[in-house]
């Protein structure tokens, strides 16, 4: 018997031998795929893919599937299963997936679009769309938002590769190229013949390599999560964003086609329908649709529902002129259904897809819900702070950024009415202009005694800026706090983190001294959060912080211009000579009260001259004094004061320019 069992089971090895050696072939590319597979289980989870490029992304159920689908195509080659070969189709980068019966509707993916997209579309969606496609500065987006827009761009970009998480897990990185970068394309006669008597398709020879800019999307998870999408070398786009539309329709027009046909409406009504606002179908990416493009998106639906397409209610069609508005019929102002009972339930799909009612006469959008504690600063009150804010263009390269003191204080130059007491100066069109100024830069900087004492949010509230009705964070400026000896313990019910979690704000960066040593969880709490500890290399002669390694710092990190609102030293600091070179621009707000004595004040250290006689400190140049409500701006320019007293233009770094050492400078500031 144990000499029957062993020839058993040396027949059975035998053949299991020549089956994987006539399959070894297939075995080597199933590995192949099982890697892609796999590869993209662990990269995939945290990535949602465009639907342009017909991607999903593998996690939770549909990553389990992934791991089935490899298993079932090793047996399939190990036992010569004769669907091996069906089996062993795949998709790039989403591992083996079984194909799709284009004559099944079941696989017909559910549209996520509606014609709602069309008629009330996200806000400033041409303008979004071009700052996508151009790529001029940086663009952080919310998670939400990304997946919003991205889709109305997909025309234009092309995922190249994905270059991976990082160690943490939080940071995924993929790579975009323009659709015109993909190599030329000549049609081959393969290409002429198509199964089951598919119709032909008429494909052209199409050149490419023809422009070669490079984006990358970073997408970081925390308390908010974001995409950062920037620009990645020198290229420019050598051609328009409407010469993309042109060529090619985004995923977000040709799915609101491919609902509504699903609906069970003709094409060429579709197309009337989606093309009655001209100038909205342009925003979205459709100014060149056709009745083609409706055809096409809906072609795997119309093969087995053609035959039960109808025209839109209200509407008919006209011989030579096609779908045209039925003016005989009046619309209803307030109808059920736009679609008849017998025709939405064409497709169980369909039970998915909310019905779109009929238009009434006059279609109005929602009217958008501004965020609490929102802020107005008129456009008109504006202009006069133009000659005291950052450059539009920042000077290249950027040795040290702008710099704007902004405080308010009282008639009698108090901050605050005592220490550490929260102290409100400002009156309401005064605290707008605040605001106003912090979204026209990058930072805005406090010392950490106003941070500990005010709990402050440190972000802008106007309307434009990133969660009040912007995008994203645009408008948001950096918070920074001068924390030498990291005393502010951030939880998460701080002000600014609250603000951060609710995407209003941006994480703080806190800078330290040399040889400051942080906890491990406060140093992760802050990451969390999207901040940061900057640690400062040395300090300055007098053993304190240097403000020039603290601008060169901030600049090094990509800050052009910095709002210093406070508190009392900082400001009293930055007043003195031999910082105030690197300041570019003053704007103080003075409040109509006396505060008393006791209090916070402004008034930098006495400075006298060679003969020891007391002199000013600091004079402002090209002053302006504007009224704002019941408060006085005064903005105006930093000059130092010569031997009599007069106002000096000043050397040394504005709007950073490089910085005079020694001799030239130092005279001034001694003489």
């Amino acid at each position: 018997m144990v000499r029957n069992f062993f020839c058993f089971c040396g027949v059975r090895l035998f053949l299991f031998s020549s089956d994987l050696g006539i399959h070894s072939g297939k075995r080597a590319e199933v590995r192949r795929s099982m890697s892609a597979a796999a590869l993209n289980e662990t990269n995939g989870r945290k990535e949602a893919q465009h639907l342009g490029e017909g991607l999903v992304p593998l996690n939770g159920d549909n990553a389990q599937d992934g791991r089935l689908q490899s298993k079932t195509a090793l047996h399939a080659a190990v036992l010569g299963s004769p669907d091996f070969d069906t089996v062993l189709e795949t998709e790039s980068g989403n591992g083996p997936v079984e194909p799709v019966d284009e004559f099944n509707t079941e696989e017909s993916p559910v549209p996520k679009r509606t014609i709602d997209d069309l008629r009330f579309p996200p806000p400033h969606l041409a303008d979004i769309r071009w700052r996508l496609f151009e790529m001029k500065d940086s663009i952080e987006l919310k998670i939400d938002e990304f997946e919003r827009y991205w889709p109305y761009t997909d025309n234009v970009w092309v995922r190249q590769h994905r270059a991976g998480t990082d160690r943490s897990g939080r940071v995924t990185t993929d790579y975009y190229a323009c659709r015109l970068q993909r190599p030329t394309y000549t049609p081959r006669k393969a290409d002429a013949t198509r199964p089951d008597g598919k119709p032909l398709r008429k494909k052209q020879t199409r050149e490419g390599g023809t422009c070669q800019m490079r984006i990358k999307t970073v997408r970081t998870e925390g308390a908010c999560p974001k995409y950062s999408i920037t620009k990645v070398g020198d290229h420019e786009h050598t051609h328009d964003l409407d010469h993309m539309d042109r060529i090619k329709r985004n995923t977000v027009v040709m799915e609101i086609a491919r609902a509504e046909v699903m609906k069970g409406f003709m094409p060429a009504s579709v197309f009337t329908i989606m093309s009655e606002d001209e100038e909205k179908l342009a925003a979205a990416g459709g100014r060149y649709l056709n009745r083609n493009d409706v055809r096409n998106a809906s072609q795997v639906w119309r093969r087995t529902h053609g035959d039960q397409l109808a025209v839109h209610p209200g509407y008919k069609y006209d011989h030579g002129n096609g779908i045209v508005r039925d003016v005989e019929v009046a619309p209803a102002v307030n109808p059920p259904s736009i679609v008849p009972t017998s025709i939405s339930m064409l497709d169980p799909a369909l039970a998915l897809t909310p019905v779109i009612p009929a238009p009434p006469a006059v279609i109005s959008a929602p009217t958008p819900t501004l965020a609490p504690n929102t802020v107005s600063f008129p456009a008109s009150s504006r202009p006069f702070l133009d000659a005291y804010l950052p450059p539009p263009t920042p000077p290249s390269p950027l040795i040290l950024p702008h710099i704007t003191l902004s405080y308010a204080t009282s008639l009698d130059s108090f901050l605050a009415i005592a220490p550490s007491t929260r102290t409100a100066l400002s009156g309401p069109t005064s605290k707008a202009l605040t605001h106003y100024l912090r979204t026209r830069h990058d930072a805005i900087l406090i010392g950490v005694g106003t941070a500990l004492a005010d709990d402050p949010t440190l972000n802008a509230r106007l309307p434009s800026a990133g969660g009040y009705g912007g995008l994203g964070w645009d408008g948001q400026p950096r918070p920074v706090v001068i924390d030498p000896s990291a005393r502010w313990v951030l939880t998460p019910q701080s002000a600014i983190l609250r603000a951060v979690a609710a995407g209003r704000a941006k994480a703080p960066w806190v800078i330290i001294a040399p040889g400051c040593s942080i906890a491990p969880a406060r140093l992760e709490l802050l990451r969390h959060y999207g901040g940061k500890y900057l640690g400062l290399p040395d300090l300055d002669k007098g053993y304190r912080l240097s403000w020039e390694a603290v601008f060169r710092a901030l600049a090094a990190e990509g800050i052009r211009s910095v709002m210093v609102e406070g508190g009392g030293v900082v400001v009293n600091e930055l007043l003195q000579p031999e910082y105030a070179r690197f300041v570019s621009s003053v704007v103080v707000t003075v409040a109509p009260t006396y505060l008393g004595t006791g209090g916070v004040v402004v008034c930098p250290t006495r400075n006298v001259d060679v003969m020891g006689r007391p002199r000013p400190v600091v004079r402002f140049r090209d002053v302006r004094w504007e009224q704002v409500g019941d408060d006085v701006v005064m903005c105006g320019k930093f000059g130092l004061v010569d031997g009599e007293g007069m106002a000096a233009g000043m050397s040394g770094v504005l709007d950073g320019e490089a910085l005079v050492e020694g001799g030239e400078a130092a005279a001034r500031f001694t003489t």
